[in-house]
């Protein structure tokens, strides 16, 4: 690539931007809006773009309302209907590259695609070719109706990755080298891929930050419906929920969060994705994908919510994945000066090695750049195809961990002498 990107793939000729060495490709549908008759349907993928298309602007959000008043991470709102697309990361020259895809977090309901935080510059500076997705959040994604796809939010997962497998190599990526990665929820979303059959062709290894393993039944699925449709005074159909905007769900889903009721939305078991849940399916699904697994020190700072969300979903993970290709785990320790700790997030900045990336400073204070450097390498080793440098887990007594703290200092310790620790709180 020379002047402005610019790119021949199948999905049509793209124009991006450029920013010194990256190639960046902003806002690329890889599905039809879904609106009217497809809003409960599972993606329909985009056709070739006739004339081209101008990939130099985010595209529009799933997100129409922040997870919180405060959030942890910027996470940009932008209105529209064309919700699906991608952006792509890439080098200015470079063929056979390896390929992150990264599904961001914010509970199944929030998040977005646009975060500079997701900034993959660093990423390819280091040889890998970054894609970032949107997907359907809250009860678009992930609620159960009558006659409607469930899981939708699950299904664009794997739409963008079939976008990924067709079209990534016009960018300098390599099909057959991808490493499926997210955090919180998009943790989770690598989890439920990992057990998903119909997902493991599109991607080659993993990468979950701070996921949990958790699904719901249909019954429950359905009695979240019922409690939305309480709420909003319409009947549990599709025609019931067509006339309720993204935004009004999405506002009923963040008044229900606010007030711990307990009603969330996340990818439900029982259909052909998920037949028996995503804890059964990693024990018999993606394993010969290896895997780097999981979390913050500290996450919400309850030290019995980060073993019972976070540090159980790594023991039973490796626990199901004895015997694949390899999982490895981690912690991430570094205290932040703002936060008090290891917060949920705050390796994010670390992971994509952006540092000076908006809002980093406001969040976490003074961020080592040497931990950044080091924890990023690692990463990029594992993206290239390496095993990590410390034993692969078992789900047994005396697990190798990497901890993440600072360095030199970083280290490997036992996994459960980490969780212990979290178990009786900081000190």
């Amino acid at each position: 690539m020379s002047g402005e990107p610019r790119v021949d793939a199948p999905a049509g000729v793209l124009t991006g931007l450029r920013r010194g060495a990256v190639a960046e490709f902003r806002g690329i549908p890889y599905a039809e809006p879904p609106v009217g008759p497809l809003r409960w349907r599972a993606p329909v993928r985009r056709p070739r773009f006739d004339g081209g298309f101008a990939a130099t602007a985010w595209g529009a959000t799933p997100q129409r309302v922040p997870f919180a008043e405060v959030t942890a991470i910027p996470e940009p709102s932008i209105p529209g209907d064309d919700i699906l697309t991608l952006n792509v990361f890439a080098p200015a020259e470079g063929t056979r590259l390896p390929v992150l895809v990264w599904i961001h977090g914010g509970g199944y309901a929030a998040g977005s695609a646009a975060s500079p935080w997701y900034d993959g510059r660093s990423f390819v500076r280091d040889g890998v070719v970054v894609v970032t997705i949107a997907y359907r959040l809250a009860f678009d994604g992930f609620g159960l109706l009558p006659e409607a796809e469930p899981n939708r939010g699950m299904l664009d997962w794997i739409c963008a990755l079939e976008w990924v497998r067709d079209n990534i190599s016009a960018f300098g990526g390599d099909p057959h080298r991808v490493t499926v990665a997210g955090q919180s929820a998009g943790g989770g979303a690598v989890l439920a891929l990992l057990a998903c059959e119909r997902a493991q062709p599109l991607f080659d290894r993993a990468i979950s930050l701070s996921g949990i393993d958790l699904c719901q039944t249909p019954d429950e699925a359905r009695q979240v419906t019922e409690a939305f449709a309480r709420e909003l005074g319409v009947p549990a159909t599709i025609e019931g929920f067509a006339g309720v905007s993204d935004t009004a769900l999405q506002r009923a889903a963040r008044r229900r969060r606010d007030a711990q009721d307990g009603v969330h939305l996340m990818p439900v078991s029982g259909d052909e994705l998920l037949p028996d849940g995503i804890r059964a399916g990693l024990a018999r699904s993606g394993l010969d994908k290896p895997l780097l697994l999981g979390s913050t020190a500290d996450e919400f700072r309850d030290p019995v919510a980060t073993d019972v969300l976070f540090r159980s979903t790594c023991t039973r993970v490796t626990r199901a994945r004895r015997d694949a290709a390899g999982t490895w785990l981690y912690s991430f320790d570094w205290d932040s000066p703002v936060t008090g700790g290891a917060t949920h997030c705050a390796d994010l900045p670390f992971f994509f090695d952006v540092l000076d990336a908006p809002g980093v400073r406001e969040k976490l204070g003074a961020a080592p750049q040497p931990l950044a450097t080091f924890l990023h390498g690692e990463v990029v080793r594992f993206v290239h195809g390496a095993d990590p440098a410390w034993a692969p887990a078992r789900g047994r007594t005396g697990d190798d961990c990497r901890i993440y703290d600072t360095v030199p200092s970083t280290r490997s310790g036992r996994y459960d002498d980490v969780a212990d620790m979290h178990v009786k709180g900081p000190t």
